[in-house]
């Protein structure tokens, strides 16, 4: 959902470049501590397969952004919220860095829906679906990643709607559309990857971890 260059408005990207900063500003300040070190090397193996799925997209809306996985229910789910928006942050700016994928005036509101909205998302979506008597542990897991991926298009949508870009109700029929079949991608490789990472031979102590039991 990389949204390039010369897009949004400014009042658009300003202020979601503000939340970004004041948000991760307290991401640095939890990993410090609270997460142990041993959970960092994790992370960057974390962080390369996120990136290397992230490079497969396509345009949408012409080229007012993309659609692509997302990788932040999976963060937050091994490691926690915050952790999880600092592996996502790295991500997303390599991406509009190095390789131009995402806009540097954009990488705010990049940042804002990747790295912070689609593993909050993720994180409130799985505690609440636990409360549902009976639900599979993996059927969770998967649910949890769709609706990360379908509902961060929402708020894609406002921005580039906010930002006279396209009708909102154009933006959310596209971005809806295409993120809710990226959902059922994301939700069965999440859920396939998920457990395999858990049993690793890392050890992450990290009480947030959104799947510890």
């Amino acid at each position: 959902m990389h949204i390039p260059d010369g897009i949004l408005d400014p009042k658009v990207w300003v202020s979601s470049a503000a939340v970004s900063a004041l948000v991760l500003a307290k991401s640095v300040r939890y990993s410090k501590s609270k997460l142990e070190y041993r959970a960092v090397p994790v992370m960057g193996v974390m962080s390369a397969f996120i990136f290397a799925s992230q490079m497969i997209n396509f345009p949408i809306l012409g080229a007012a952004t993309s659609g692509h996985l997302i990788g932040g229910a999976l963060s937050a789910l091994l490691f926690g919220f915050w952790p999880a928006t600092l592996i996502m942050t790295t991500v997303v700016s390599i991406q509009a860095l190095v390789f131009q994928d995402g806009g540097i005036t954009a990488l705010g509101a990049n940042i804002l829906n990747m790295a912070i909205l689609a593993p909050g998302i993720a994180a409130l979506a799985y505690r609440l679906l636990r409360m549902i008597p009976g639900l599979p542990r993996q059927v969770n897991v998967f649910l949890t990643s769709w609706l990360s991926v379908t509902i961060v298009s929402f708020f894609g949508a406002a921005e580039l709607a906010l930002s006279g870009v396209v009708p909102f109700g154009a933006a959310v029929k596209a971005l809806l559309f295409w993120h809710a079949f990226i959902g059922i991608g994301e939700g069965l490789i999440t859920a396939v990857v998920l457990p395999f990472a858990q049993r690793s031979s890392f050890q992450l102590h990290n009480k947030e971890t959104m799947t510890h039991e």
